[in-house]
């Protein structure tokens, strides 16, 4: 992480959302209900776009993503080998302003040759680029992961971290370089279900939570810097995906508050972030 101090303006909507006394404004009035879209529809793969590595688009190789018992089961059973074969799941257009929820499980074993990093890993990778641009050898879109992982029954391993292919942020006021950020969730050994959430604010914001419970933010998400830079373009919106990346998981929820029309009204959306954020939605078992 370099510690060199930068400097930019933060938009205001952040500091109403870091102070909920200024949520009670008389003058604005919230939505009286927020409603949630669902990716995924529970039978079919209809709005979804597959691309995995050393396969053209749309190509969904060993049958890798199914539904499955209305989940979207990511497995590897027609697989001899992993072979490096990382895949992605791409809804079928981008979002800018949003809160996604997902809900998930690992199961079952590794797929042979799977990298040990990719043990019980998996991710939604947000920003992402259009999978129509990804190289035919390509292992990951360039985006922002929020990194799904789970326990090996016995060490720490936290879930919702932040990774970054061909990405960086900013974290306390330095630009984070490294490839993986640690997020302070709890750890969930076993095949148990998790809610993951991420708060997506355009170029500004990025906040995960687990079961409720805010576990990592950070800043102005942005691509690799050219040129000797210390900072690169700003992403402003892009495509979500789902990964396979060698243990078998499964996805049985996939929604999406689409908060793109209160992206100009800040104190409206800090409104509705706010009425979001005081549920503590916990995955049920």
């Amino acid at each position: 992480m370099i510690k060199r101090r930068l400097t930019f303006s933060i938009p205001k909507f952040l500091f109403l959302i870091s102070l909920p006394l200024l949520l009670a404004l008389k003058s604005v009035n919230a939505p009286s209900k927020i409603k949630w879209e669902q990716l995924f529809n529970g039978k079919d793969l209809n709005d979804w776009t597959v691309k995995i590595r050393k396969h053209k688009l749309d190509e969904n190789f060993g049958n890798t993503f199914r539904v499955v018992d209305h989940k979207i089961q990511v497995n590897y059973d027609q697989y001899e080998k992993f072979d490096e074969q990382f895949g992605h799941l791409f809804y079928k257009k981008p979002f800018s302003y949003y809160l996604i929820g997902v809900e998930y499980r690992f199961t079952g074993n590794q797929v042979k040759d799977g990298p040990g990093w990719a043990y019980r890993n998996s991710g939604i990778m947000i920003y992402g680029q259009d999978p129509k641009t990804m190289g035919l050898d390509q292992d990951f879109p360039v985006s922002i992961e929020v990194q799904l992982l789970g326990g090996n029954g016995k060490d720490k391993r936290p879930t919702a971290n932040v990774c970054t292919p061909g990405t960086q942020y900013v974290l306390d006021n330095s630009v984070v370089k490294s490839h993986c950020l640690d997020s302070k969730s709890a750890t969930f050994h076993g095949d148990q279900w998790v809610r993951v959430e991420a708060l997506v604010l355009g170029d500004s914001l990025v906040v995960h939570y687990v079961n409720g419970e805010e576990v990592l933010r950070y800043q102005r998400p942005q691509l690799d810097p050219v040129g000797g830079a210390e900072e690169g373009a700003l992403l402003k919106s892009g495509t979500i995906s789902l990964q396979s990346e060698s243990h078998p998981v499964e996805f049985r929820k996939v929604e999406i508050v689409n908060l793109e029309k209160y992206a100009h009204d800040p104190q409206k959306l800090a409104l509705v972030i706010q009425q979001l954020t005081a549920e503590k939605r916990i995955a049920k078992q």
